[in-house]
């Protein structure tokens, strides 16, 4: 185990000489994997901070509840009373016949009709919002309304949270597309970095070889140089971000104000953000192990 650990700390240690030895070349892999990462990890902070804003200022989805006519008023205030006492429901509001008609003859374009009518047309109804809004959950509860005797007509206000959550999908498989290509950018990017590191170390390897190395022993050096390569430029993505989020907050701040309100786009959690550092190391890692096993089949050292 610890000739195990005593390898992985040189194989380490020859990395960053090597690392340090490219001078320029790894400052500018690791700011082209940066750029590359931060536009996907950028698209995921935006989308995340607009789906919370879209959240907090679109209103709630409604379930709005006809009764039938012969309800007696008694049973109709009971049902509503139930509603609200349901753990499901956040808000209800029970509406009579006559507040209702009240309200059209208040309508300025629909105050002719209503002052036209004889008999109040309109049924009692109410209106209840969910503490879960999401497509599904306000379909079952329209179906379980649908069931009770009193009701007439259950109208679902649900077509927002449909488009939302659709546009919300589309976002997040742009997002997870962009991702995967760009990924392939960085995987390439290391591959070939790794392959010139290779080249110019052909006569070392081939030694090394000679003399009795492990195929392990020789790949581990510049595994870890790819890895680190990768979080070199998984930390250039999230300081982009992170720069980019302030001048955008700059701009939206004269923005928000104009509606009164406070927005700022937030940076990444603290989770994500060693997931962007993470992914990138991975990534690395994963071009490094292509163009090593791609060079040595190629001239057949082992």
């Amino acid at each position: 185990m610890r000739a195990w650990l005593r390898q992985h700390r040189q194989a380490f240690a020859s990395a960053l000489r090597k690392l340090r030895a490219q001078g320029s070349a790894a400052v500018f892999s690791s700011l082209a994997i940066g750029v590359a990462l931060a536009l996907p990890a950028g698209g995921y902070a935006l989308l995340a901070d607009l789906q919370a804003l879209t959240q907090r200022i679109a209103q709630a989805p409604q379930i709005s509840v006809f009764l039938r006519r012969e309800t007696p008023r008694s049973e109709a205030e009971g049902l509503g009373t139930r509603l609200a006492r349901d753990s499901r429901v956040r808000h209800s509001k029970f509406l009579p016949r006559e507040d209702a008609l009240a309200r059209l003859r208040g309508t300025d374009s629909l105050a002719e009709v209503a002052a036209s009518l004889g008999e109040n047309p309109l049924p009692d109804a109410i209106v209840i919002q969910l503490n879960e809004s999401t497509p599904a959950v306000l379909e079952a509860m329209a179906r379980e309304l649908r069931g009770l005797a009193p009701v007439a007509q259950v109208q679902v206000d649900s077509d927002w949270a449909r488009r939302l959550a659709a546009l919300a999908g589309v976002a997040r498989t742009g997002t997870g597309l962009l991702t995967a290509l760009l990924a392939l950018g960085v995987v390439a990017v290391t591959f070939n970095t790794i392959r010139l590191q290779i080249l110019t170390q052909r006569t070392e390897i081939e030694v090394s070889r000679l003399i009795g190395a492990t195929d392990a022993f020789i790949r581990r050096p510049f595994y870890y140089l790819g890895l680190l390569q990768g979080l070199g430029g998984g930390a250039v993505a999230l300081a982009l971000l992170f720069a980019c989020l302030a001048m955008l907050n700059n701009a939206v701040a004269d923005l928000s104000k104009t509606y009164g309100t406070v927005f700022q786009f937030q940076f990444l959690a603290p989770a994500d953000a060693f997931t962007v550092a993470a992914f990138a190391g991975l990534i690395g890692w994963l071009g490094a192990y292509m163009s090593v096993s791609k060079y040595l089949r190629e001239i057949d050292v082992f």
